[in-house]
């Protein structure tokens, strides 16, 4: 099993290992999951997107992680924080996907509050941004959830999107 980074009442966040790819790409591969980006994504772009999420843990010291059951180890999504431009803006932003089958059960809310809790704690950030499509209504109440709040809209990838922000304290 891959290293543990954060733990709350039901969920583990761990970093990607070799074995995550068959149920990653899988999730990022469900249309209905996928419907607020250009396309699902295919399994090799998994692939770079574990391995970018590899390289962040040691670049940055965060990155993307997987959302494991605690009960169960059973995959349920990802979250985490990854270095971004908005605009020309450098930002961090705390990223969130839960596989379909567990969605409206809180698990991103209880991922998304922990990554934003180790944000603003042990790594010391002083700003977090969530990129969320105008139309994403349920990643929209996560970052509201979560304490954030819309600071403007900006393109991001070609598409509008709704520039979430949040400061310590």
């Amino acid at each position: 099993m891959s290293d543990i980074v954060l733990e709350t009442g039901r969920l583990l966040l761990r970093e990607f290992g070799n074995d995550d790819l068959d149920t990653y790409a899988a999730m990022l591969a469900d249309p209905e999951t996928m419907r607020f980006y250009p396309r699902p994504y295919s399994r090799d772009e998994a692939r770079a997107f574990i391995e970018k999420n590899r390289h962040r843990y040691t670049a940055n010291g965060f990155g993307v992680w997987v959302i494991t059951e605690r009960d169960t180890a059973a995959f349920l999504g990802d979250c985490g924080l990854a270095f971004t431009l908005v605009e020309g803006t450098p930002e961090v932003e705390i990223i969130w996907h839960v596989i379909r089958d567990r969605w409206r059960q809180g698990i991103a809310t209880e991922a998304a509050r922990a990554a934003r809790d180790h944000a603003f704690g042990p790594l010391g950030l002083r700003r977090l941004v969530a990129l969320v499509r105008p139309e994403n209504l349920p990643s929209a109440g996560v970052a509201r959830k979560i304490g954030m709040g819309v600071e403007r809209e900006a393109v991001f990838h070609g598409l509008p999107h709704l520039v979430f922000v949040m400061a310590p304290g």
